[in-house]
């Protein structure tokens, strides 16, 4: 790689939080999504969604993020290792959501609009049944600058069923 371009890479990627090493435990199962410009991509994950960033590889154009938990590896097409297994045309991601919990989501709605990011969907409170009780959320989607569905959901806790009306 150019170095000038992998310091452009370690400059923007030095912007974003820094998870210290001792907080960091990988998931089980951690989505590897292909984006197209990583300095877009962390700018939407760290600098707006408040990602922190785990750990990088700026000259594989590669970060692993994590908040409160939940995680997500980025990697820019073209570089390193792609398992490609069909053409990549916007929006990528089709058919899959992502959903993220996080404590809160108006935080992140505020920076989003701050940034005159379009949400996907506006923020709802949602029910869903669950066996026999109901799980409520605040929730809205967003997609990310590849277009990949994010769902960020802050939980409401559990209730009976409610009766239809």
């Amino acid at each position: 790689m150019i170095p000038a371009l992998l310091l452009i890479l370690q400059t923007s990627a030095m912007n974003y939080p820094v998870l210290p090493a001792a907080e960091f435990s990988a998931a089980r199962v951690v989505p590897e999504l292909l984006v197209s410009d990583i300095r877009k991509s962390l700018h939407f994950w760290c600098g707006l969604c408040g990602f922190s960033i785990a750990y990088d590889r700026p000259e594989d154009r590669f970060a692993y993020l994590d908040k409160h938990g939940s995680q997500v590896m980025l990697e820019e097409y073209g570089h390193g290792r792609n398992w490609i297994t069909g053409p990549l045309e916007a929006p990528l991601g089709r058919g899959i959501n992502l959903q993220i919990e996080v404590p809160a989501i108006t935080p992140i709605v505020d920076a989003l609009r701050g940034a005159g990011w379009p949400l996907y969907m506006e923020p709802e409170e949602k029910w869903y049944r669950a066996g026999t009780t109901e799980v409520g959320v605040q929730q809205f989607l967003v997609q990310d600058p590849d277009g990949y569905l994010i769902r960020y959901s802050a939980g409401l806790g559990r209730r009976d069923i409610q009766a239809e009306a």
